[in-house]
């Protein structure tokens, strides 16, 4: 069974096979988690990117991680929040299990995950963290060759709330 931890901190500096990108469909950089993830792994991510022909919504890529610690940036692509009747619970869940079916394919151990659509996406936090601590750790079940899955929260006041989340989704 996959360790499941959550820390405070920036994804770029994550000393794991590999780290998950919040990216938006044409997989060529944005704002935010992606903006960071280009940034600090360099050109080698967005060359690798352009050969993709892009990522659905719910779906995720694997690419080189450049200059970065990790080995490989899995891409995925969360929901835009519209309210939640537009499937948006079952397109996050699905970012979560691809991106743990990808780094298992490409033999990542060990991957770290940011708050996918949290940000500018607008998914709400609250809703998010036990999606995203659920599907991730059935996923992490399904590839016992992932053997740590890591979330990194952006502040403290995300652990905090995800910690929580943990707390109240963990069996008696």
């Amino acid at each position: 069974m996959a360790r499941l931890e959550l820390v405070a901190g920036d994804i770029t500096r994550e000393a794991v096979d590999a780290i998950v990108n919040a990216a938006n469909e044409s997989l060529l950089g944005g704002g935010g988690v992606d903006g960071a993830i280009h940034r600090a792994g360099g050109p080698e991510i967005l060359a690798e990117c352009r050969t993709l022909g892009g990522c659905a919504t719910g779906d995720a890529k694997a690419t080189t991680a450049g200059r970065l610690e990790a080995r490989w940036v899995i891409h995925t692509v969360g929901p835009v929040w519209v309210g939640g009747g537009a499937g948006e619970d079952d397109l996050l869940a699905s970012c979560h299990r691809r991106s743990i079916e990808v780094a298992a394919e490409v033999g990542a151990r060990s991957i770290a995950f940011p708050a996918i659509s949290t940000g500018v996406y607008g998914f709400p936090k609250e809703r998010a963290a036990p999606i995203a601590l659920g599907s991730a750790r059935e996923a992490a079940a399904d590839h016992p060759t992932v053997d740590l899955v890591r979330f990194v929260l952006f502040s403290d006041t995300d652990l905090r709330l995800w910690r929580g989340a943990l707390e109240r989704s963990d069996p008696p």
